[in-house]
Parts: C-alpha cells; structure tokens; sequence
C-alpha cells in the first residue's frame, strides 16, 4: 500500500496512511502495491524467509486453499514390530463442489509413496462440513524404506459417482515410536 497524497483525487478522502508501511524491515518481503489500481508498484520478487519466491499476490490467491477444508492424521512408528500405524481421525471444514449433490458419502483414500506403492481406504462417512473417521491402518515396512516417501490422501465422494475432491500429503522422513498429530490442508486435486 502506498501513499497517495501526491496523487491525491480532488475530494477524495484521506487515504494516505497505510496499515503497514511496506518500507520497513519486516515487511522487506513483500510486493508493494498501489492500493488504487492493485498493480504491483515493484516488478522485484525477492525470497522469503523459507526461501520461496513468495509475493503477497500469490500468498493472496493460494488463501482460498483453506476453503477446502483440514484433514487431521496421527502416525507412529513401532520399531519392534516394523510397523506403521496411520489414524485417520477427522476432515474440518470439508466442502466439495455442487456437483456431488448436497451429501455425498466421502471417504479417505491413502496412499505410501513406496516404488509399488501402498493404498488404503477409510469407510465412506455422509459428507458434511465436519466427519469424524477414527480409523487405524497398520502396515509392516522398514523404517528406512518409509523415510524417503510421503503420505498422500485423496478425499473422495463415493455417491452419486467416485471422484477425487481434494488431496494433502506429509513427508514420513521424521517418523519415531512417540505417536504425532498433524494438520493438514486440502487442496484441489491436481491434474
């Protein structure tokens, strides 16, 4: 947002004072931007601070992903055994396009990365903004195989017709015996 008193519009309100004054250091990340034609004031994309070239417009437009709703996982490890054992516990949030009708029945599908990859499937729960699964799955693979996969899960409607409405995934390098909960956000499907 910058300021507009030099090109301040014959009796127009004061608009000149920003929220955040882009010029300084913390916000040293971000695109200005001219808050009349919402253009970028500044073509220079630097890094963030994870190093992604992140602008606030792509920031901006990849919010909607929330709308997709979050999926909540555990996973532990049983050393012991070789065991993985995957919870999937509740979809917050969920929306799925019209398109698949008011309540579609929705399930979880999961999938381990793994050169012949491993699936599995929640039972089909009637869609609404929040499901709760509380579904274990439990496979014996070695611990290093799974380190350099991920977990992939597609939330599906199985009525009126099977089709993928979103999908999140975890990389499994930080797996250990002590049981963690993660949050994960749903995007669209990708192509």
């Amino acid at each position: 947002v910058s300021d507009l008193r030099p090109s301040a519009l014959p009796g127009s309100l004061d608009v000149s004072r920003s929220m955040f004054d882009l010029r300084s250091p913390p916000h040293r990340f971000m695109k200005r931007y001219d808050s009349v034609s919402s253009v970028p004031s500044s073509t220079s994309s630097r890094k963030d601070s994870q190093g992604s070239n992140r602008s606030l417009d792509t920031i901006t437009l990849s919010g909607d992903e929330r709308d997709f709703g979050r999926l909540n996982v555990k996973l532990c490890y049983v050393s012991s055994v070789e065991q993985i054992w995957i919870t999937i516990l509740h979809c917050k949030d969920l929306s799925w396009p019209s398109s698949c009708g008011e309540n579609p029945r929705i399930c979880v599908k999961g999938i381990l990365t793994l050169p012949k990859p491993v699936h599995f499937r929640s039972s089909a729960k009637e869609g609404c903004s929040d499901i709760e699964f509380m579904e274990t799955f439990v496979f014996a693979i070695k611990l290093q195989s799974l380190q350099a996969v991920r977990l992939v899960f597609k939330i599906q409607t199985q009525t009126p017709r099977k089709k993928t409405i979103g999908e999140c995934s975890l990389a499994l390098r930080e797996l250990s015996s002590q049981e963690s909960s993660h949050w994960l956000d749903i995007s669209p499907p990708s192509k």
